[in-house]
C-alpha cells in the first residue's frame, strides 16, 4: 500500500504515528511524510530562516529511519490556512502523486489553529484530488478515489478517544529515535522549560497501549464521511 501523512509541524507526525509509519515501513508499504508548516517560529533564540532550514534537515533525518520520503510545503507558522486554493493545490499535487490508500492526519481539533487548519485542507484536497477538471496539470492523473482518513492522536491524548489502535511495541524505540531527530525542539524544552519531550511521547504511547492490552500503541480515530468508509483494516 502506499500511505500518506501529513502533519503540521516537523515532528508532529513523529509524535503522533511515528510508531505506526515504522510499522507500515516494516510491512514493506511506502510511507510519504508530508509537512504543511516549516516549523520557522518554533523556538525563542533561532531567527526562523535559519531554524526552518535547520527543521527541514531534522524532519528528512527522522524519515530517513524508516525510509520514508518526506515532504515541506513550507508554509510559515501560523499562516497555514485550509481557505487558501494555494494549500489546496499543493495538497493535491502530493496525493495524485503518491496516490495513497488512505490518509493519516490531524483530527479536526486539536491544540492550535495551524494543526486544525492541515485537517481540513487534507480533508478538502483529498476530495479535490479526485476532480479531473480540478488544477490538471498536463500529464498528471488524477487519484482514483476518496480514500479513508484517519485522524491521528492530539498532543497528551486530550479530548481523544480513539477508535482504532496499533501496537507499536516493536517500533517504540524507533518511535522516540525518530523524536529524537527533532534536537531543535527537544533540547529546548528539556533545557529551557524542564519537559523531557522523549519521556512525553513514551508516556502517551504506554497510555494507549494500556487501553487495548499491549505494551505500546497509538491510537486513531477514523473519517465518518461518506464515501470514505470502508470494511477493510487498513492501519497495520
Amino acid at each position: 500500500m502506499n500511505v500518506l501523512a501529513v502533519g503540521c509541524h516537523p515532528d508532529d507526525l513523529e509524535i503522533g504515528c511515528g510508531g505506526t509509519l515504522a510499522k507500515l515501513a516494516s510491512q514493506g508499504h511506502q510511507v510519504t511524510m508530508v509537512h504543511v508548516a516549516n516549523g520557522d517560529k518554533g523556538h525563542k533564540v533561532i531567527q526562523p530562516e535559519q531554524l526552518k532550514q535547520l527543521r527541514r534537515l531534522e524532519a528528512i533525518k527522522a524519515g530517513q529511519l524508516i525510509g520514508a520520503e518526506v515532504i515541506s510545503l513550507d508554509v510559515p507558522d501560523l499562516a497555514v490556512k485550509s481557505d487558501q486554493d494555494e494549500l489546496i493545490c499543493k495538497l493535491v499535487k502530493v496525493i495524485r502523486r503518491v496516490k495513497p490508500d488512505y490518509i493519516i492526519t490531524h483530527p479536526p481539533e486539536d491544540y492550535m489553529k495551524d494543526h486544525m487548519e492541515v485537517s481540513r485542507a487534507v480533508f478538502d484536497a483529498s476530495f479535490a484530488a479526485t476532480v479531473p477538471h480540478y488544477n490538471h496539470a498536463e500529464g498528471e492523473e488524477v487519484h482514483h478515489k476518496v480514500v479513508p482518513l484517519y485522524y491521528m492522536d492530539t498532543l497528551a491524548g486530550v479530548h481523544f478517544l480513539p477508535t482504532d489502535y496499533v501496537d507499536i511495541s516493536d517500533f517504540i524505540e524507533t518511535k522516540i529515535q525518530m523524536n529524537d531527530c527533532h534536537e531543535s525542539q527537544i533540547k529546548w524544552l528539556y533545557e529551557h522549560d524542564g519537559i523531557d519531550f522523549l519521556d512525553f511521547v513514551r508516556t502517551v504511547s504506554k497510555f494507549r497501549g494500556l487501553q487495548c492490552g499491549k505494551p505500546y500503541a497509538e491510537g486513531f480515530k477514523q473519517s465518518q464521511a461518506w464515501p470514505r468508509l470502508t470494511t477493510e483494516r487498513l492501519l497495520p
